[in-house]
C-alpha cells in the first residue's frame, strides 16, 4: 500500500510471538517462549493488593489520570532498588513505563534518525530488534570482547549510511537469547567504547534478579556513574522491569537515567499513552514492598532447578557437534548446532514429528545469519518436558 510510511517495510511478526500459539496445543513440549511459570505467580498477594487499592483511600487516584512519570511512591520504592545496586538516584531519574519494551520503543525514538547505527550484540534480543526497526537504523556489530572494530571504523561505517553512532544496546545479565553474563572488564570495554564515540549505552536489565549461582556483578550504570560523577553525569540508561519477578501482565516496567533524558522520555510518555495504568502501578508498588525479595527466592529455587535438569538433559542426550551455553541465571540456553544444520528447518520437522518448539536462532540477529542456532527456555520445562522432549530433539539431530 502506497500509503504506508516507509518503516512500516521494517515491521514483521514475531517468530516468538508466534511460536507461543503452539502452547495452546496440549501434546506439544515447548522451550520456545521465554515466560515466567505463571503457577510461581504471588497471586495472593496481588490479589489483596488490588482489594486494598480499591476499598481504601486511594481508589479514586486508583481509577483516575496519573502523572505521566508515574506513581510516585513506586518510583521511591524504585530509587531503593537501585540504591541497593550501586545507583544513587532520586524520583526524578526514574520514569515507570508500560514493560521495558515501551522503554525501548521510547529509546529508538529519541535516539534513533532514519540511517543512524545501533550497536548492538550478535545475537540480540529479538523484541529490541523490533523496537528499534521502526526507526529506520542500520546495525553495527558490538563485542563487549574486544575485536577489530575500532570507534573509527565504526564511524566510517556509520557515516557510509548517511547517519551515526547512536547507542550501544546489550542485556548484560544472563542475555536473552544467549544467556550469557558479561564480567566486569566488559562491561567497562563498553563504557571505554561508548565514551570514545560519545554515544549511549542501552542497558536491558530485565533478568539480572534471577541469578542462581556465581557473583553478581555492578550494572553498567553503576560503574557508569562511579566513572563520571554520578547518574546525572552518565550515559547509562537501564531499563528495569517486574515482568519476570511478579507479573508480566500488569505491564510495569521502568527506565533509570539521568534527568535530562526522563525529561524528554516523559514528553514521549504524554504524547503516547499519557501514563501506565494507575491501578496497575498502585498494585504493583504494594506487592513489591511486601514480597519481591521472598519472590526473587522462590524463583531463583524453581528456575535454577529447572536450569540444572535441561542442562544435564543436554548433557545426556546430544550427539557430538553440539554445544550449548551454560547460564549462571536468567531463562534460557543457547543451543549451537553443527555447520549447515538449518534450525527453522529442524524446528517444523521437530513439531511435526517429536511435537517439540522451540525458536530458531536466526531470528536474533540483525542481518539474519545464525541459522545454526536454537533458543531453548526453561522456566516452564517441569520433569516432563526436560525427560521427554531433550530426548526426541536430540534424535533428530542424530
Amino acid at each position: 500500500m502506497d500509503l504506508l510510511a516507509s518503516r512500516s517495510s521494517r515491521m514483521k511478526a514475531s517468530e516468538i510471538r508466534e511460536l507461543l500459539k503452539l502452547l495452546d496445543q496440549p501434546d506439544i513440549i515447548s522451550f520456545a517462549g521465554g515466560i515466567p511459570d505463571p503457577s510461581l505467580f504471588p497471586s495472593a498477594a496481588i490479589t489483596e493488593a488490588y482489594a486494598s487499592v480499591l476499598a481504601g483511600a486511594e481508589a479514586g487516584a486508583a481509577l483516575q489520570y496519573q502523572v505521566s512519570e508515574g506513581y510516585l511512591p513506586l518510583r521511591r520504592w524504585l530509587v531503593g532498588l537501585m540504591g541497593k545496586l550501586g545507583v544513587a538516584c532520586d524520583e526524578g531519574n526514574i520514569l515507570i513505563t508500560s514493560g521495558s519494551q515501551q522503554g525501548l520503543d521510547y529509546l529508538g525514538k529519541l535516539f534513533l534518525s532514519p540511517g543512524d547505527t545501533a550497536l548492538v550484540t550478535w545475537p540480540t534480543y529479538l523484541g529490541a530488534l523490533q523496537a528499534f526497526n521502526a526507526y529506520e537504523p542500520r546495525y553495527d556489530r558490538l563485542t563487549p570482547d574486544g575485536g577489530n572494530m575500532t570507534p573509527a571504523a565504526y564511524r566510517a561505517g556509520a557515516a557510509a549510511n548517511g547517519g551515526r553512532p547512536k547507542f550501544a544496546y546489550l542485556v548484560p545479565d544472563f542475555a536473552n537469547p544467549t544467556g550469557e553474563t558479561l564480567n566486569r572488564k566488559q562491561r567497562e570495554a563498553v563504557l571505554d567504547l561508548a565514551g570514545e564515540l560519545d554515544i549511549a549505552v542501552i542497558e536491558d536489565a530485565a533478568y539480572r534478579a534471577l541469578r542462581y549461582d556465581g557473583e553478581a556483578v555492578p550494572p553498567i550504570l553503576a560503574l557508569d556513574c562511579a566513572r563520571s560523577g554520578g547518574i546525572d553525569k552518565a550515559r547509562t540508561i537501564y531499563c528495569g522491569s517486574f515482568s519476570k519477578i511478579l507479573s508480566p501482565g500488569m505491564r510495569v516496567g521502568w527506565i533509570c537515567a539521568p534527568r535530562a533524558v526522563i525529561e524528554k522520555l516523559v514528553l514521549m510518555k504524554q504524547a503516547s499513552d499519557l501514563h501506565s495504568p494507575s491501578i496497575n502501578q498502585m498494585v504493583m508498588h504494594r506487592a513489591a514492598e511486601n514480597v519481591f525479595e521472598g519472590q526473587v527466592e522462590k524463583l531463583i529455587g524453581a528456575y535454577g532447578a529447572r536450569r540444572d535438569a535441561l542442562l544435564g538433559a543436554l548433557e545426556a542426550h546430544m550427539p557430538d557437534g553440539v554445544t550449548w551455553s551454560r547460564p549462571e541465571g536468567g531463562m534460557f540456553v543457547w543451543v549451537t548446532l553443527p555447520e549447515g544444520t538449518d534450525a527453522t528447518e529442524l524446528l517444523a520437522r521437530s513439531v511435526k514429528e517429536a511435537r517439540v518448539a522451540f525458536v530458531p536462532g536466526n531470528a536474533f540477529y540483525a542481518d539474519g545469519t545464525g541459522r545454526n542456532t536454537l533458543r531453548l527456555s526453561f522456566t516452564l520445562a517441569d520433569h516432563r518436558a526436560v525427560s521427554e522432549g531433550i530426548p526426541r530433539l536430540a534424535a533428530l539431530l542424530k
